[in-house]
């Protein structure tokens, strides 16, 4: 039917474009008609056909795609996974963590119960006073320290401030250029916000150690409820999600929100690292 209507308007068109063209014609107005006539029933014939092709592939979907069990079976399987790799991740960040707490402040803490004691034992108070000076430089070298660890843990400017400020924080405390690229125009759920915030923070550290890069750009921006956040630098490329601890935490935390982590790091640079990540 939708066939044989579109032959009848392009039928009725041709035949009066060619009388329009190759007859004298003293009364236009029915030749203008049946032309008119014909291209509507051509649109509304093409109308049709995107009908029945959607209603055809929707068909198709339903008979020969995947049951709503299947489907189900599916998301449990994808479900189990990211817990499992969200499992390896807390495990990962807790043994990182007790790294720096064992190698880092706790050596100084130490250092610093030393400095303390030699100054109280000691009679030259020359030699005490210097010792105390060295003990408050071990102690404020511990205080930022533990303030770094604590900040990678979670930082507490992120629940204060949000998402924009904590980006601007992670630039400034970086060696290297960052420029900073925000486009949200409304508030972000705070697992998004942290998920976000850790992909910004931990692709500049990589960046920083690994990337031989001179600036790093990060673009930040939110459409159709989607958060996308690029990191970009133009370092010497070569990262791989499947090879670094770090990128691959990063992978399982935007999986864990049902987003998707990409790195595009080709021989030679540039890298870009991004994520999508719903906001409903």
């Amino acid at each position: 039917m939708v066939l044989g209507c579109a032959a009848t308007g392009l039928a009725y068109a041709v035949f009066a474009l060619a009388g329009w063209l190759l007859v004298d014609i003293r009364q236009p107005l029915p030749v203008v008609l049946g032309g008119l006539g014909g291209l509507l029933l051509l649109f509304l014939a093409v109308q049709g056909l995107g009908q029945v092709a959607r209603m055809e592939a929707e068909l198709a979907m339903r008979m020969l795609g995947p049951s709503q069990a299947d489907a189900l079976e599916a998301r449990i399987a994808q479900l189990a996974a990211s817990r499992a790799e969200i499992m390896d991740v807390v495990h990962e960040e807790r043994r990182r963590i007790e790294r720096d707490l064992h190698d880092g402040v706790q050596q100084r803490l130490v250092a610093l119960g030393m400095l303390i004691g030699r100054a109280r034992r000691g009679q030259d108070p020359e030699r005490a006073a210097e010792l105390l000076r060295q003990a408050h430089e071990e102690s404020r070298r511990a205080l930022d320290e533990l303030r770094e660890v604590a900040w990678r843990v979670h930082p507490a400017i992120l629940d204060q401030a949000g998402l924009r400020t904590a980006l601007e924080a992670v630039a400034e405390r970086s060696p290297l250029p960052v420029r900073i690229g925000y486009a949200v125009p409304g508030a972000l759920p705070r697992a998004v916000e942290a998920a976000a915030y850790f992909v910004v923070a931990e692709a500049v550290t990589n960046v920083v150690k690994h990337a031989g890069a001179s600036t790093v750009d990060v673009q930040v921006t939110e459409e159709d409820g989607v958060l996308d956040v690029r990191v970009r630098d133009d370092g010497a490329g070569g990262a791989d999600a499947a090879r670094g601890s770090g990128l691959a935490g990063l992978a399982s935390r935007v999986a864990a929100l049902d987003g998707r982590f990409r790195v595009d790091s080709p021989a030679g640079g540039p890298t870009v690292i991004g994520a999508m990540l719903p906001c409903a």
